[in-house]
């Protein structure tokens, strides 16, 4: 008895170790700021938040699959961004599992027409995914749908 009672007392911090990396990177409320925080450098091409904020493999399916980004060559198209008047995102909610959360919501963007006066807007549905790698919250995916 003795013997396995050291065992289990052996094996404890494996459990509390692996249980604590199979944390999500950041409270759902804090995640969801931060997505906010990932619009908004879309907005305006803050490239060094994004590089900051991008996993290596992250890659970007636009509706239909009419394009594919990766994260090169996102960082390369917004080196030279058009700017939004706005990029917000409505009715978001996360889905938790270990390390990976999902979000899924709608953004709604704001682009100025060629006049400089008047903007148009587009409505997506999109999902985010989210994973803790080395301790830092990383946006690995996105996909997004345009809804008419």
């Amino acid at each position: 008895m003795k013997k396995l009672l050291l065992s289990v007392a052996a094996l404890l911090p494996l459990v509390v170790s692996t249980s604590a990396s199979a944390a999500p990177c950041l409270p759902v409320e804090a995640l969801i700021a931060r997505d906010a925080q990932y619009e908004e450098a879309l907005r305006v091409g803050d490239l060094a938040f994004l590089q900051a904020l991008l996993a290596d493999d992250y890659v970007w399916v636009h509706t239909l699959g009419s394009d594919v980004e990766t994260r090169p060559s996102l960082l390369a198209r917004l080196a030279k961004p058009v700017i939004y008047k706005s990029r917000t995102t409505s009715d978001v909610h996360a889905h938790v599992q270990g390390d990976t959360v999902v979000l899924r919501g709608v953004s709604t963007t704001e682009q100025w027409n060629a006049d400089g006066q008047t903007s148009r807007s587009n409505r997506y549905q999109f999902m985010r995914t989210y994973v803790n790698v080395a301790g830092q919250c990383k946006l690995l995916s996105v996909q997004t749908m345009n809804l008419k």
